[in-house]
Parts: C-alpha cells; sequence; structure tokens
C-alpha cells in the first residue's frame, strides 16, 4: 500500500511538471460550459452571421428544459471530442515508463505490479474525474441560470453514473498502453474501441447490459427524465467486472512479459 501512495505522488508531481493538472480542467470546463451557452444563443448567432434567412429554427430546440441541455453536455461534448482528448492525455500512462525504462527499473525494486498499476490508475482517474466533474459543474450552473433549474440530486446521480464510465476509460487506455508502443497506435485503437461502445448504443440497444458506454447513455435519461431505470445497478456490477477483467489483463501483462519492458 505504502509503494502504491508513493507511486500515485510520484505521478501527480509529473501530471504538474506536464501541466495535465491544469490543462485538461481547462478543456473540460470549456466543454462543459459551450453547450448552454451555444444552444442558449443559437438564435442570435444565426441572425448575427446571415440574419437567419434561409434557415429555420426548431421551436424545440431552442425551448429545451434544462435537463435535456445539461444531458447534452454529456452526448456532444464529453463523449466526443472531451473523450478523444482524454484517451489523448492517458494514452503514455504506461508506454512513457517502458519507452524511458522507468517500468523495468521499478519492477525490479520491492514493488509489486499491483502496486504499480494502482498508482497509476487511481492517480490517472482521480485527475480525469476532477477534470470532468468540474466541467459538468459550470455546465449545471450555466443550465440553471440560463435554462430550467435541474433539481441536485439528479445532477449528482449522473454525474456518479458518468464517472464509473470514466473509470472504465481510464482502465482501457491503461491497458492499451501496457500491451502497446507506439503511442499513435494507443490512441487509435483506444479512441475507436471507445467511441464504437457510445455509438452502438443508439444502434444495438438490446446489449445494453454489456456495453460499458451505456452508463453514460443511463445519466443523460436521469437528467432528461428525472427517473433512474431499473437496470442500472446491474449494469454498474457488469461494469466493474470489465474493469476487474481489464486490471487483470495489464496485470498479467506487465508480470509475465517482461520483455517488452526490459
Amino acid at each position: 500500500m505504502n509503494a502504491g501512495i508513493l507511486l500515485m505522488k510520484k505521478e501527480f508531481v509529473q501530471m504538474a511538471r506536464d501541466l495535465k493538472v491544469i490543462w485538461l480542467p481547462m478543456v473540460f470546463i470549456l466543454l462543459g460550459c459551450t453547450q448552454p451557452i451555444v444552444t442558449y444563443y443559437l438564435p442570435n448567432i444565426l441572425d448575427t452571421l446571415g440574419g437567419g434567412q434561409g434557415i429555420t429554427i426548431d421551436s424545440t430546440l431552442i425551448s429545451q428544459e434544462g435537463g435535456e441541455v445539461l444531458a447534452s453536455t454529456f452526448g456532444s461534448q464529453f463523449d466526443q471530442l472531451g473523450l478523444i482528448i482524454l484517451v489523448i492525455a492517458l494514452m503514455g500512462i504506461i508506454q512513457s515508463d517502458k519507452s524511458s525504462g522507468m517500468l523495468a527499473f521499478i519492477l525490479t525494486r520491492p514493488v509489486s505490479v499491483i502496486s504499480y498499476l494502482s498508482g497509476k490508475v487511481a492517480s490517472n482517474y482521480l485527475l480525469a474525474a476532477f477534470s470532468v466533474t468540474i466541467g459538468f459543474l459550470i455546465s449545471y450552473l450555466y443550465v440553471n441560470n440560463l435554462f430550467t433549474v435541474v433539481p441536485l440530486s439528479h445532477m449528482l446521480i449522473a454525474l456518479l453514473l458518468y464517472l464509473t464510465w470514466v473509470l472504465f476509460v481510464v482502465s482501457f487506455t491503461t491497458m492499451v498502453s501496457a500491451v502497446f508502443r507506439s503511442q499513435g497506435m494507443i490512441a487509435l485503437i483506444s479512441i475507436i474501441f471507445l467511441l464504437g461502445c457510445r455509438i452502438i448504443i443508439s444502434l444495438i440497444p438490446n446489449i445494453d447490459f454489456i456495453n460499458p458506454a451505456s452508463l453514460s447513455k443511463y445519466a443523460m435519461e436521469v437528467l432528461i427524465s428525472g427517473t433512474i431505470n431499473t437496470k442500472v445497478i446491474s449494469i454498474v456490477f457488469i461494469e466493474f467486472i470489465w474493469i476487474f477483467i481489464l486490471f487483470s489483463i495489464t496485470n498479467y501483462w506487465l508480470t509475465y512479459r517482461k520483455g517488452d519492458h526490459e
């Protein structure tokens, strides 16, 4: 446990040196405020740019409820550009240590692979969760001021569900980073797979219970309808099973594929 905590501290120091603790939260703050502001001022923007000639604005878009706008922050911002940026920020989580020889050095010390992985995943997840949370809170404040008020309980439940999806994103990117050497390949595989999971939600809803991205969908449903689907608890349970599997694969790879990082 002490080794894991020390590795977490080391990771936070490295993230501070790379300014990741600054730019990643700033990116999600920008994404969080973009959706409500653009949605609210869209008619004025169109009028300013071209007078709105030949453009018909859907009245339902202008009169959206606060929950709908807040849900679109997940769907239109965090699950698209936000997901890509998050993967780019995480793609070197293991690969950078392999390239520099730090991984081989650490694993020759009295440090277990479990401690190493726990420190890596925990520190990067905390930063990712903080970035998503602060961005979502900014969006929540804008939505409450520009649209109808969203109940705090709905916002918190939706955020907790979404942060579980974020934990899967961190775990999957960590596994890919441990297996592959090229950061470009790591980013490509992670982005395609994670965005694919998100797209499949609307295409094949019947497999929601095994699709890790379905928690993002149900987080949006909580904001829009104010109700929690009865399947959410079982889906959260399955999500943690997926995370455990990813962690086990990463642990196996680093333990028995030593030639890959020597």
